[in-house]
């Protein structure tokens, strides 16, 4: 029988005063874990008015209620703290062996508050009942790769990094928390939001959670029981086409879908489709990795089974970035007005390497050729652009700071989002029910909040977009809580049974549908609550007023979901 932790803690470690200590779950917080988990720690404990990157705001990382064990897509991370982009509470959600490692340990969550002295950096290693802060002072101005290499070096390659890069260093709002792959790549980024400039804030560079050894998981009251929903739930992912599409082609097969629905994002939001999108297909992109030697399926943390990774080599058959994905094939492809999949690949190698967004960076970069002070379809400026981030030029660090901050400096209008925050590859005028989510989400704009594309509707009518858009918001909340991958909400009708299972034979308790909504539900209204607290009012969940009003090509649409629907959103349970 598997070796199992009869208590789960939360580690607390106090940067300030360069401190931790080790507490018991308390009783409150149970049933909750992820977002549910890392959302009601804020709420409890943060004053919503703190400054973000000042030494009060706390970060919080925390595995799902069923995370640390090799059950397909279980062990993601969240990462919580008062967002320095938007302003208000942030979840950002990664894959990656962070989670895994640290529900093996049974902590259900690490807390970060105050901030090293000035200059001063730090590590954190977590050990099985202990926890160590050393210096970093040979990390800094590393990027990420590097930073990982000399951390593996150090502690073996089964441990689990968390890591920023030097634009968390910098304290830059793309820059986000990069988790380690199950072969050591720190390219899994906790990556909306500023997570990464946060950590930066604390001094803290990197967190090593090392193997606790073989066969260790949390506690599982009912281990049959566990067994028998857990192969129940592989059953469903192996016979749905869905995931099996993510299989074969990752998430990058969504271009063709958004993009004959003429919502993707070109040339800074300015039109939604283009023939020259055919270059940066989901199916080309499989045939080029086939022919090079690449891996066209790869999964993002141990035991997934869906494996929408993949792993992108030059035509030498040389690894270049993992993992090659749609929002960033979009965002700094197409809304560059560059379809080029090599060049997309060493963005993401920079954007990986450097610890920052794709998403808000492709965003900034386009506000910025928008503007005038980088040229569309120039793949030497974009890398060159990269490098200023890096350096920490006035250009880079403009950059860093967002796709609003640079709109603002620029004088550009047409920034595509909300609570200061890019919206994703889906532009809200075409794909009406993620606009209905990057306006009510607590989040900002972000679809991994609830993303709408795959359900079977007609996304340019607004109607029914508001019901599609809060049904999305409370499973993928429900996903969150639990740890899992939002892949999984496609099978998520047909396993509810066997979630329910799982979570009754890790806890010895049994939960229904009602409960687990609530508790999602509840989540969310907190984080409205914080961001109310905050100074986001009513008024921040809107899309741009110019998305109302300029039409988009080929459809000529605006977002006309009325405000007073988005404003009733979550008054009902």
């Amino acid at each position: 029988m598997d070796q199992v932790f009869s208590n789960e803690q939360v580690l607390r470690i106090d940067m300030g005063a360069l401190t931790h200590r080790f507490e018991p779950l308390p009783q409150p917080y149970a049933l909750l874990g992820g977002r549910a988990l890392t959302s009601r720690i804020l709420c409890d404990e943060l004053d919503p008015t703190v400054d973000a990157l000042g030494p009060n705001n706390k970060l919080v990382l925390a595995p799902g209620l069923l995370s640390g064990t090799v059950v397909s897509s279980s062990s993601r991370i969240s990462a919580g703290a008062k967002s320095p982009l938007t302003g208000g509470i942030k979840e950002s959600n990664s894959g990656g062996n962070t989670g895994w490692r640290l529900a093996q340990h049974g902590l259900r969550a690490v807390i970060i508050d105050g901030a090293a002295p000035s200059g001063q950096w730090y590590i954190a290693v977590i050990a099985k009942g202990e926890c160590r802060l050393e210096p970093a002072d040979d990390l800094i101005g590393l990027g990420t790769y590097d930073t990982a290499a000399r951390l593996f070096e150090r502690f073996g390659k089964k441990a689990a990094l968390a890591v920023i890069g030097p634009a968390g260093e910098q304290r830059m709002n793309v820059a986000g928390i990069c988790n380690t792959d199950p072969e050591g790549r720190p390219s899994r980024i906790c990556a909306r939001g500023g997570m990464g400039a946060v950590m930066g804030s604390k001094g803290l560079k990197a967190i090593v959670v090392l193997d606790p050894g073989t066969n260790v998981m949390p506690e599982v009251t009912d281990l049959p029981l566990w067994r028998e929903n857990a192969k129940g739930y592989a059953r469903e992912l192996a016979a749905s086409p869905s995931i099996a599409r993510y299989r074969s082609y990752g998430t990058a097969s969504t271009l063709e879908l958004v993009n004959k629905l003429g919502g993707l994002p070109i040339r800074n939001f300015s039109r939604g489709q283009d023939e020259q999108t055919e270059a940066i297909t989901g199916l080309q992109m499989a045939e080029t990795i086939k022919e090079r030697g690449g891996q066209t399926s790869h999964s993002c943390m141990t035991g997934c089974a869906i494996q929408c990774s993949n792993v992108w080599v030059d035509l030498q058959g040389k690894e270049v970035a993992s993992s090659m994905e749609f929002e960033t094939n979009t965002l700094l492809g197409a809304n560059l007005e560059i379809f080029d999949f090599d060049a997309i690949a060493r963005f993401t190698k920079a954007c990986n390497d450097l610890g920052i967004d794709t998403i808000e960076t492709g965003g900034a970069m386009g506000v910025a050729m928008a503007g005038g002070a980088l040229p569309y379809g120039d793949v030497a400026a974009v890398m060159d652009a990269f490098d200023q981030i890096r350096r920490g030029t006035v250009l880079g660090k403009l950059l860093g700071a967002g796709a609003t901050t640079v709109g603002r400096v620029l004088g550009v209008r047409e920034v595509a989002a909300v609570k200061g925050q890019v919206m994703a590859a889906y532009d809200p005028r075409v794909i009406k029910g993620n606009g209905v989510t990057y306006a009510t989400s607590p989040m900002g704009a972000d679809h991994t909040a609830g993303n709408t594309i795959g359900a079977k509707v007609d996304h340019l009518d607004p109607a029914g977009k508001v019901a599609l858009s809060r049904d999305l918001q409370i499973i993928t909340t429900v996903l969150d809580m639990l740890g899992f991958c939002a892949f999984a909400r496609a099978v998520y009708a047909t396993v509810a049974e066997q979630f329910r299972g799982l979570f009754a034979a890790r806890f010895g308790r049994p939960i229904t549908d009602d409960e687990i909504r609530s508790i999602a539900i509840q989540t969310i209204r907190s984080e409205i609550a914080f961001n109310r607290a905050a100074g986001l009012g009513p008024a921040t969940d809107r899309i741009p007023e110019w998305m109302r009003t300029t039409p988009l090509p080929p459809h000529q649409a605006v977002f006309d979901v009325a405000d007073e629907e988005l404003d009733r959103i979550w008054e009902s349970d």
